[in-house]
């Protein structure tokens, strides 16, 4: 049975950056954001000052939050920082933690996608009036597609372009596996991964050789203190409530990006709806040397110039 996924209406209070920090010329500043009494937190990249400059929302997966999925930290290898390297070709970009994951508040029960995209909408809403802009650029990333996907098909106006990144869809492999694990997410809003099992996500279909050992080392280390426990909600509405995004009401520009290896996107499953996006500045790429970890695996740099190139399109 499909779970519900509408969120009741609430006000969203706003509230300044409470942290800034600099390193190596690009400034990183945390914001919270309350949405209908959750905390949301956010974390902000940008060079010299923001003022300006386009801005990119990034919207994270269903396992880990969004600072430790697009600003990973890794000793002696910078280049895995998307973040980073939007900041350095100009953007002003930020990374929500939905509720349920990272910094921001856990819900004791289970979260759903459509309150992610809520989330998501009050951390929009705080960026246009944090630097006033009228829109943002907005990539999602696996889960992150699902309520990225959403927020686009309701908020088309506020969505300068989009980028989905490794977008599942309803016959995705990955999502039979989880669909087997249905009554175990029922029953467990949230689940304790041990930092081993932050590492499975970078070998499910991809070969070894497409991997560092250093930067999943580092992914897993960050992750396992992030979400010391992992929010079901998102695994829930994947197994029983797909699909959850209209391509026919994507009408913004569009691109879809996904690796070689990606074991939840394919072009046998993506293509028909990269079709029925209706605006014709679409664009389809496939990565090589890269699985659903695209962005921390070897294929990461080939990704970082695609979206910068889309992004900045005129």
């Amino acid at each position: 049975m499909k779970r519900a996924l509408m969120l009741g209406l609430g006000a969203a209070l706003y509230a300044m950056a409470c942290s800034v920090a600099s390193a190596a010329g690009i400034t990183g500043a945390e914001h919270w954001v309350e949405n209908a009494g959750n905390r949301i937190y956010v974390w902000e990249k940008y060079a010299d000052a923001p003022a300006g400059k386009k801005v990119v929302v990034l919207a994270h997966g269903s396992a880990t939050a969004g600072r430790e999925s697009f600003d990973l930290q890794v000793p002696g290898k910078p280049s895995y920082s998307l973040m980073d390297r939007l900041a350095r070709e100009g953007f002003d970009v930020f990374a929500l933690d939905t509720r349920g994951f990272g910094r921001s508040t856990r819900p004791a029960g289970h979260m759903t996608t459509g309150e992610a995209k809520d989330d998501l909408r009050a951390v929009i809403d705080y960026v246009l009036k944090l630097r006033g802009v009228t829109k943002v650029d907005l990539l999602g990333w696996s889960w992150g597609t699902q309520y990225a996907g959403m927020y686009v098909m309701d908020n088309p106006g506020k969505v300068g372009r989009y980028v989905s990144y490794a977008q599942m869809h309803s016959g995705s492999p990955d999502l039979a596996r989880r669909r087997a694990r249905i009554g175990f997410f029922e029953e467990n809003p949230y689940v304790v991964i041990p930092e081993a099992g932050w590492k499975t996500r970078f070998v499910s279909m991809a070969p070894a050789e497409v991997n560092e050992a250093e930067t999943v080392d580092a992914f897993a280390k960050a992750a396992v203190v992030a979400e010391p426990k992992s929010a079901t909600g998102p695994q829930l509405d994947l197994a029983t409530a797909m699909p959850l995004v209209n391509a026919r009401l994507i009408t913004v520009p569009t691109m879809m990006i996904h690796g070689q290896y990606d074991d939840v996107a394919d072009t046998d499953g993506l293509l028909p709806f990269f079709g029925q996006l209706p605006n014709p500045r679409k664009k389809y790429v496939v990565i090589p040397d890269a699985g659903h970890m695209m962005h921390l695996q070897k294929g990461h740099l080939l990704f970082q110039q695609e979206v910068v190139d889309f992004f900045k399109a005129s």
